[in-house]
């Protein structure tokens, strides 16, 4: 749904969903959000409809972000810290700001589509753990479905980083 008249409210048959995926198959999903489109300016709202046998994102924890996950159909699996819980139809699933201890990560692992809304917090900076590849991301004023609108984003790990004064003159 584009639109450029605030309606506050949208069906989720409405949602604009678009391809994310990297590019060995590992983690896809059809993605779609949708909280400026009913004028949320403090709460993020995204549709994620998974395959079986795929997760949407890798294993990640936010230092900012507070996300809830609500299944809307399909089953799966939540991991969550060092646990992992089954998942269905009706499920809330709280995703904490933290470290590896509240990082999370849902695959679906039935056999049709997992649907799910990810609802959040919102922030103008944010920085992501993910605890498997020992990476992060920073970002600020960054949108993910709008790069060329800019702000920054950088992934890197702890062991790249630079010293504090390294090119200054």
């Amino acid at each position: 749904m584009t639109t450029d008249t605030l309606t506050p409210v949208i069906n989720l048959d409405d949602v604009e969903l678009r391809d994310f995926a990297d590019a060995e198959g590992r983690f896809s999903a059809r993605v779609g959000s949708f909280g400026k489109v009913i004028g949320s300016s403090g709460i993020g709202c995204m549709l994620h409809v998974v395959e079986p046998g795929r997760k949407a994102f890798p294993f990640h924890a936010h230092h900012r972000i507070h996300e809830v996950f609500v299944v809307l159909e399909g089953e799966g699996v939540y991991r969550f810290g060092d646990e992992r819980y089954p998942i269905r139809t009706g499920d809330v699933c709280a995703a904490p700001t933290g470290g590896a201890d509240t990082a999370h990560q849902i695959a679906n692992t039935g056999t049709t589509m997992l649907k799910y809304l990810g609802l959040s917090t919102t922030a103008e900076t944010e920085v992501v753990e993910y605890p498997d590849s020992g990476k992060f991301a920073v970002s600020s004023r960054y949108d993910m479905s709008n790069p060329e609108a800019g702000g920054i984003r950088f992934v890197g790990r702890k062991e790249a980083s630079l010293d504090y004064f390294e090119g200054e003159p």
